[in-house]
């Protein structure tokens, strides 16, 4: 039987639901079902609890998310992806951080409330969804109100994403691939596209297209789409799919900021930057299809 080192009798069953799921752990498309709770780890690379790289306001997301305040950003290590390209692999793929406590990162929620943030927002939540829902549910009732976002790389199962139904308010998904080869040569991650438009689904059905009040996002899902060279992400596909599976009205940041790091030098394909006309033409597409592209 499961034992967190946290006491759930207080939680609500979709809480204890997300932390039983740890053990053996199913929370994401991997399914390692290691026994994290006893130290064991999968894919992540995490144990029971979250390891924390960083907590601090961000100014360089999308505006709608940043306001005067930043965006309340908590960075957590480790990774269900194994991106050949993270610009970030100090924090997913090293694990660079700390561990934290759930009642730490209530007071990390709180503190960048105070800071006057616009929001919580979650870098690489999947694999720990559990202790972050905990972790809500516990800042909500000591006066946390600004809105939460899930900033994931959209490789979730759609069991999770059910049971996170109301901690999250704002999902960012990445989508990253429409092409399964592709998908396993730089994530290692083959089944990432249907797994991906799955979660999408399920994200748009929960909250809907992203709403905007007074310039800031206040519900709803904004889709991130990194641009890659030799239209390796499969872009015109991706965008096709939001048009006419989710909404005409969906939100889209469309990234140009692509960049050969850590192990990309191994992949010609992706060894370089994308050429402007590579990335104007994936706008224009989303444009035409009458997607909403933020930034």
């Amino acid at each position: 039987m499961f034992k967190p080192p946290v006491d759930l009798d207080s939680f609500s069953e979709p809480v204890r639901k997300l932390w039983r799921k740890m053990n053996p752990c199913t929370l994401c498309p991997r399914n390692c079902k290691v026994r994290r709770s006893e130290g064991e780890t999968g894919f992540c690379e995490i144990a029971g609890m979250p390891r924390v790289s960083s907590v601090g306001p961000h100014f360089g997301e999308e505006p709608v998310l940043v306001g005067p305040g930043g965006s309340g950003t908590i960075f957590f290590a480790g990774c269900n992806l194994g991106c050949v390209f993270c610009q970030n692999f100090d924090i997913s793929h090293l694990r660079y951080g700390s561990e934290r406590s759930i009642e730490q990162l209530t007071e990390a929620m709180l503190a960048l409330q105070n800071r006057r943030c616009s929001n919580i927002n979650f870098v690489t939540p999947t694999h720990l969804a559990g202790p972050i829902a905990a972790a809500v549910e516990s800042a909500r009732t000591k006066g946390l109100t600004i809105p939460t976002v899930y900033n994931t790389g959209g490789y979730d199962s759609v069991d999770t994403l059910k049971l996170l139904s109301g901690f999250i308010d704002i999902y960012m998904p990445d989508m990253k691939y429409a092409d399964s080869d592709v998908a396993k040569q730089l994530s290692d991650a083959p089944d990432y596209p249907q797994i991906n438009r799955a979660a999408v689904k399920e994200m748009h059905r929960q909250i809907g297209d992203l709403k905007v009040e007074k310039g800031l996002a206040e519900r709803g899902l904004l889709v991130r789409h990194l641009v890659l060279p030799n239209r390796l992400a499969g872009s015109f596909e991706i965008i096709d799919f939001l048009a006419d599976e989710i909404s005409t009205s969906t939100a889209i940041n469309v990234m140009a900021q692509y960049r050969p790091c850590y192990r990309a030098d191994r992949h010609p394909q992706i060894n370089r930057y994308p050429r402007a006309d590579e990335i104007e033409q994936v706008r224009q597409h989303a444009m035409q299809r009458g997607l909403t592209l933020i930034r």
